[in-house]
């Protein structure tokens, strides 16, 4: 085997093996930092198209860095170095430091292993690796919010995955074949072809946070420690966006399918707006604000399937997605820092650059991102639509800014010293998210930066933002009180429901209020039980046989299928 292809097993073997030795080496946290690396040196070193097959692997794992792999490699790798940094100096002597080590090499695992798998079986071990191991970090602090968040989390994980395998067995079923290319390019015309193609967006589109499958986006953020938050936001979510581009075939035979991606990204990316401005804390708007982009990205993506712009979508997605993975990650070690009184003022600067980047500000890379996503939006009302939604994202980062700017309850109190490799990550991260775009857009995309210095670019780029703050300036001077919306949405009121039922005493007797004050007893005493079952799994989850386990049961169900197939 070639350096090259070394690299492709390293990209995934490291981080695994950093799994296992963390479970016995005392100084484990000094792992987080440097698994990822591989990675980012096969995206840099490695020539594209450089395929590895390993017949004995799962049922014949491929792994093949094309152009899109390497910039969702380059940037996830990078970004999950950085918050290993963070994140080593976060733990410090925290508790359940074993835990959130093997669960954070694991889902790094799954998260660049998902940009290398050119079949469908390593690109479902390496999804699902990534979904359940992360719900370790969600609930890491075990506080009752934390341990609530992980619990929705873990259902609608569990059920994303149920979707996911079933759209592969019919997708498999219909190519007669594992290889992803196989499978894309035979979807069109499989007999189970719609079927497949739902149960492939539910799975992937909930990992990407879509409507109405979005409500364990904002939860996890906002309860994860600030590390795992960035890479949850930064690389996770777009593990869906990369599956839907990866299995999702152009035009072909599908003349409703990129309209149901277009209308389904913008609906997405205008609730995300809509509930993140009527959050109270800072993290969550920051979650809302990536689901309000990965919906952006899905209309996108469905706009360039429309159009049959195969290779321009799958950089314009890739440049988009690189920039806000990089800055969004940023922003959440920024928040960990705010949260510490690390230097408010310089630090609130960096990150207000940071936001007005993300929403596309001019002169930006997130200008450029926008730049990246003309040609597969075209002239058409999606792109109008898309185009406006910029005027949402400034008004999150304002929210987000205004929220992180205000003094807490221990504003005049004592901070503890901040270790300096938290707001070196943060600095580096920072530094990658506003440089990188400049150097990468024409060798990604093809596309000139220059457009964005014209006059044109300069006004599009600028009347969502100066719109975006008449709005807000409007806002404060008549000072409305929004109405609260609780962090999850949907997902929290149904939880709350759930939890405590109640029945309308004008509605029935007394004995059926007693009645229903029993059943709310029982049922607070099974939310209890439901949260210490949680805390188990965690607890099994960090022990590698159990793992290894789960990943034997998944490949013996795919097996179960290929064979039924022949």
């Amino acid at each position: 085997m070639t350096a090259g292809h070394w690299l492709l097993l390293a990209t995934v073997l490291v981080p695994l093996a950093c799994a296992v030795a963390g479970l016995a080496w005392r100084r484990r946290a000094w792992l987080l930092p440097l698994a990822p690396l591989p990675g980012l040196a096969c995206a840099l070193l490695v020539p594209p198209d450089t395929g590895l097959l390993l017949p004995q692997v799962l049922l014949g794992a491929v792994l093949v860095l094309d152009a899109t792999a390497a910039v969702f490699l380059g940037f996830c790798a990078l970004l999950w170095a950085c918050a290993g940094a963070y994140a080593l100096a976060y733990l410090g002597s925290k508790p359940h430091a074993r835990g959130f080590c093997f669960a954070w090499q694991l889902t790094l695992a799954g998260s660049l292993g998902v940009c290398l798998a050119a079949d469908a079986a390593s690109f479902y071990v390496c999804f699902a690796a990534l979904s359940l191991a992360a719900y370790v970090l969600v609930v890491h602090d075990r506080t009752p919010g934390a341990l609530r968040a992980g619990r929705i989390y873990l259902v609608l994980a569990v059920a994303g995955e149920v979707a996911l395998l079933l759209g592969l067995v019919l997708a498999v079923q219909g190519a007669g074949s594992l290889r992803i290319a196989d499978i894309r390019a035979a979807l069109p015309e499989a007999a189970a072809r719609d079927a497949a193609i739902a149960l492939l967006l539910a799975g992937l589109g909930l990992k990407a946070g879509l409507v109405p499958l979005h409500a364990w986006l904002p939860l996890a953020h906002g309860a994860a420690p600030a590390p795992a938050s960035a890479v949850l936001s930064g690389a996770i979510v777009k593990a869906g966006i990369l599956g839907l581009l990866r299995f999702l075939p152009v035009e072909a035979a599908l003349p409703s399918w990129p309209t149901v991606l277009a209308v389904l990204g913008l609906v997405t990316a205008y609730a995300g707006v809509l509930l993140g401005v009527l959050q109270r804390e800072p993290k969550p708007v920051l979650a809302y604000s990536t689901m309000s982009q990965m919906g952006l990205l899905v209309a996108v993506l469905g706009a360039g399937l429309a159009s049959a712009q195969d290779a321009g979508t799958h950089a314009a997605v890739a440049f988009y997605a690189l920039h806000h993975g990089l800055a969004k990650g940023a922003l959440f070690l920024a928040a960990g820092l705010l949260a510490l009184g690390w230097r408010r003022g310089p630090l609130l600067w960096v990150a207000a650059l940071l936001g007005a980047a993300i929403a596309g500000a001019p002169l930006t890379g997130g200008a450029l991102a926008k730049l990246a996503t003309k040609g597969p939006l075209g002239e058409g009302w999606v792109a109008t639509v898309a185009g406006a939604s910029a005027v949402g994202t400034m008004l999150l980062m304002l929210r987000f800014l205004w929220l992180v700017s205000r003094p807490g309850p221990d504003a005049h109190g004592t901070h503890a010293p901040v270790p300096a490799t938290m707001p070196a990550a943060f600095l580096l991260l920072a530094a990658a998210a506003l440089a990188l775009p400049w150097w990468l857009l024409p060798r990604i995309t093809g596309t000139a930066p220059a457009y964005a210095w014209s006059a044109a670019g300069l006004w599009g780029a600028a009347w969502p933002v100066a719109l975006a703050l008449v709005l807000a300036a409007l806002a404060w001077r008549r000072g409305p009180r929004l109405p609260a919306v609780p962090v999850g949405d949907i997902a929290a009121w149904a939880d709350d429901a759930l939890r405590r039922p109640r029945v309308p005493g004008w509605l029935q007797p007394a004995q059926a209020t007693r009645a229903a004050a029993a059943a709310q007893r029982l049922a607070g005493r099974a939310a209890g039980r439901v949260a210490l079952g949680c805390e188990a799994v965690a607890t099994r989850l960090a022990q590698w046989p159990m793992a290894a386990g789960a990943l034997l049961l998944l490949l013996a169900v795919l097996a179960a299928a290929l064979h039924a197939r022949t």
